[in-house]
């Protein structure tokens, strides 16, 4: 009998531990949503094509209105990446690929010509980035080992542009480290309309300093990686612009030296072969020039300048080109972003949209009925910040209207002549859906792709809920926010809440949209007795200029103090513990983290900080000085938010503290935990540090992620 109670109880253990979230359900993908990979609308607008495991497919938008499967196989093959020509005749094709940094991808492109169903090697299969069609199809352009190239696909012939690359001095076409990483994106050269011409720029960082990083790799002496990275108030590679004809075979230099020319953000050819815009910004980067290149007589016009008190996101959609060399421009001078159209001399025809809400995201223009399609947090005129939402209006700012259907989170991949888009849309209580909808009035055709049985999934493991609220601290600011309440939730009993933030200049953690794997994690720790809140203070997005612009020059000020009051008012709670709070962050939220637990020992029980930025002198100078300034400039700025500046402050006898880093970090150096870390031992504290070798900003590979989070799981346990 004893026996049979042992195996009952036993059995009864499985049962319970089975239907409970597990790390190695979350990190086995047990609850990961499917997706649609590689959406590209096709030429006639009819048809898009996706990339999926075994190839490339094609399929017809109005199979999923009239019920008919059109699935159609392009071409076969396991693929990282794919593009098709402007003809649609050919497919570039990416395998063996290596990734370099957060963006930039080298490796083995091949075109397959659909005609023929053969593939054609571009430059003998070495490893190459950017590979680029011209538009006519008869070459493609490309970079390898900081030089630019291009291949005809008649000949076959390579023609070498450039010549003066070299690594760690001279980069040609290719963006650096700190502008792949802080204007995100890596291309920077560009086609003119007839193919005759390339532009490009040319990246000279022999003075930008290099950053060391050892590669241990079970080597007998680690490995080196050196790269340059300019940090706050450090020099920058010097940038400048240069034309290529192919039929001169010359390279021409243009001169910006009549606009701002610290940074060059963006090139781009308009319609017009001959017409190339450019955008310039100073170091700043409050001051943005709009510019026109004429490439027959390197005139340089500039057709206008944007300014800002603060900041202006180059990084984001800023213009696209229209007839005639007219534009659209995306601009937040009146307190919120919207799109503005100008003429080709930089005249402003007229603000597009308008209203106490702000574009999120720019679809396209249809030029048959002059329609800008576009995303926003405006829910029918209203801002809902917490939400985002597809539109059209007319080119002329009239007839606004919603597209998407329900509360959430909504995005669009339209077909080229805008009758159709791939609607993706998930809530906070519905997984991430893919439905086709018409691209010209709110209505929905069909499911292409629901991810249902991911709630299944987490229902059946006890999940608990996950609320949207608004938090009013006692100073007033009202903050949006979330709670994971465990499934069993007792309002009469008392929990220990754990915060999760991140807080970096506009961004947004909370959000009308369905859980990541950090929130899958979350739900396991509710399930074991916790409450978790996350709140986005001042200066994260969704709110306006204002709201997200007020912690210029002071960051990790009003950021701080809203954790701080966020767990002051929690403790409030009847059913918080307030003695057992605590707080974690990645990255600019371990920054949050560390200071949080440093300055308010008294309010946090325990801190977790992973890949933190500990003093912003160490980080990069276009995200730093963007925010900050340099700290020539603003050194109080840099140092009075540090959380080395508190250290002495970290009452270690009754709060905890895991600094967590990857020796690899390319992007927030190792060197910012070392440097918080000797600060605490200086001033005699007791902490606990995890370094994990080898591994970036992401700390991931192998058993990693699965050994960090138990890592925090127990610490949590333990000291919460």
């Amino acid at each position: 009998m004893k026996k049979l109670i042992l195996l009952i109880c036993a059995f009864n253990a499985l049962t319970i531990s089975a239907q409970n979230i597990t790390l190695e359900n979350i990190w086995g993908g047990k609850y990961y949503p499917q997706s649609l990979y590689g959406i590209n609308s096709m030429n006639d607008g009819e048809h898009y094509s996706i990339q999926e495991q075994n190839g490339i497919y094609k399929y017809a938008y109005q199979s999923f209105i009239n019920k008919q499967d059109s699935k159609e196989l392009i071409v076969s093959g396991s693929f990282d990446e794919y593009k098709f020509s402007s003809d649609e005749k050919y497919i570039l094709v990416l395998t063996e690929s290596i990734p370099i940094y957060r963006h930039s991808v080298k490796g083995k492109w091949q075109i397959y010509d659909r005609e023929k169903k053969s593939f054609q090697t571009i430059f003998d299969g070495k490893p190459i980035q950017e590979p680029t069609f011209s538009p006519d199809a008869k070459k493609v352009a490309f970079a390898f080992e900081n030089n630019l190239y291009y291949q005809d696909l008649t000949s076959n012939k390579v023609t070498q542009i450039t010549k003066d690359g070299k690594k760690n001095e001279i980069i040609n076409g290719i963006t650096d480290w700190v502008y792949e990483e802080e204007f995100a994106f890596v291309r920077h050269f560009d086609w003119n309309a007839d193919g005759s011409a390339i532009a490009f720029v040319r990246f000279d960082e022999s003075a930008v300093k290099e950053f060391h990083i050892p590669i241990y790799g079970q080597n007998l002496y680690p490995e080196e990686m050196r790269f340059k990275y300019p940090k706050a108030g450090e020099d920058n590679s010097k940038v400048s612009l240069h034309l290529f004809g192919l039929e001169s075979n010359k390279i021409e230099n243009i001169s910006l030296s009549s606009v701002e020319n610290y940074y060059i953000p963006q090139i781009k050819f308009t319609k017009d072969k001959n017409t190339l815009a450019v955008l310039t910004c100073n170091r700043h980067q409050n001051k943005v020039d709009v510019n026109f290149v004429d490439i027959s007589s390197k005139k340089v016009s500039k057709l206008f300048t944007e300014t800002d008190k603060a900041w202006i996101e180059t990084d984001k959609f800023t213009f696209e080109f229209l007839d005639n060399n007219n534009f659209l421009w995306a601009s937040e001078r009146d307190g919120n972003r919207h799109i503005y159209q100008y003429d080709k001399s930089g005249k402003l025809v007229k603000q597009i949209t308008k209203g106490d809400w702000e574009v999120t995201e720019y679809y396209g223009f249809d030029s048959n009925d002059k329609t800008v399609y576009f995303q926003s947090n405006s829910f029918n005129g209203k801002r809902i910040s917490t939400e985002k939402h597809i539109y059209k209006i007319n080119l002329d700012g009239s007839k606004m209207e919603m597209l998407s259907l329900k509360n959430g989170t909504n995005s669009a991949d339209f077909s080229k002549n805008f009758k159709y888009f791939i609607h993706n849309y998930s809530s906070i209580s519905e997984p991430s859906v893919y439905n086709l909808n018409d691209g010209k009035k709110p209505h929905e055709y069909g499911v292409i792709l629901n991810n249902s049985d991911i709630k299944t999934r987490l229902s059946a493991d006890n999940m608990g809920t996950k609320e949207l609220f608004t938090l009013k601290t006692e100073k007033g600011h009202e903050l949006n926010a979330w709670i994971i309440k465990p499934k069993d939730f007792d309002s009469k009993k008392k929990y220990p809440v754990l915060l999760y933030q991140y807080s970096g200049p506009g961004s947004q953690e909370v959000a009308n949209s369905w859980i990541d794997m950090n929130d899958q994690w979350h739900f396991m720790l509710a399930q074991k007795g916790y409450l978790v809140v996350c709140v986005d203070g001042r200066g994260t997005g969704g709110k306006g200029t204002e709201f997200k612009k007020q912690t210029y020059l002071n960051l990790g000020k009003m950021e701080v103090e809203d954790q701080i009051d966020t767990a002051k008012v929690l403790a409030k709670y009847e059913y918080v513990d307030a003695s057992r709070i605590g707080i974690w962050g990645w990255s600019y939220g371990g920054f949050m983290s560390s200071n949080a637990i440093l300055r308010a020992g008294d309010v946090f029980k325990m801190a977790i900080a992973v890949a933190p930025v500990t003093n912003w002198r160490y980080y990069d100078s276009v995200y730093t000085e963007r925010f900050l300034r340099t700290p020539q400039e603003n050194p109080k700025g840099y140092d009075e938010n540090s959380p080395m500046t508190y250290a002495t402050q970290f009452n270690d006898k009754e709060d905890k503290f895991l600094l967590v880093h990857g020796t690899a970090d390319d992007n927030v150096h190792l060197q910012n935990a070392m440097e918080l870390s000797e600060s605490l031992i200086q001033a005699d504290k007791q902490f606990e540090m995890m370094i994990y070798p080898d591994k970036n900003h992401g700390i991931y590979g192998g058993k990693t992620r699965i050994q960090l989070y138990r890592k925090m799981t127990n610490f949590i346990l333990e000291n919460l």
